[in-house]
């Protein structure tokens, strides 16, 4: 057996459908396979999938409602209780004072998002958190657990 005699497998392989290439092709000598008539049979036709043939698309006509604020704030938040699990893992040192870059280091937030600590759950570790918002529970607690919650 050399290259040159090698063959795919019988009935593997089928010939090229040959269209627009008269009646003896077996492939519609008018048609080409594309139906009869119509904006899809014509040549270079592209019509994207979302559209209707001219009736009112469907992002038309559903209605809209509620109102979008461009100027909104997005914070990423992290619970305190989430702090807590982080300190006793050991990922994170309750000695040094606990940032945004240090969170991001851990893969809670990402490097330029905002970070909001709430209050969910318990904190018992004395924390130094900087953070760009505070719930008012999450600032009692961080507090009351010995540590400090400074606003960046």
């Amino acid at each position: 057996m050399e290259l040159n005699n090698l063959k795919p497998a019988k009935g593997s392989t089928r010939k090229r459908k040959r269209i627009g290439r008269g009646v003896g092709s077996g492939y519609g000598g008018h048609s080409s396979t594309k139906g009869n008539k119509g904006q899809k049979s014509r040549a270079g036709a592209r019509i994207p999938t979302w559209f209707e043939g001219g009736q009112m698309p469907l992002q038309r006509r559903v209605p809209k409602f509620g109102f979008k604020n461009p100027f909104r704030t997005e914070y990423r938040v992290v619970n305190v209780s989430k702090l807590e699990t982080l300190v006793g893992e050991g990922r994170i040192d309750s000695k040094k004072p606990v940032t945004p870059e240090v969170l991001a280091g851990v893969g809670l937030v990402g490097k330029k998002e905002l970070l909001k600590v709430l209050g969910g759950g318990e904190l018992s570790a004395a924390l130094n958190v900087s953070a760009h918002a505070f719930s008012e529970s999450a600032r009692q607690k961080i507090e009351a657990a010995g540590g400090s919650a400074t606003q960046l």
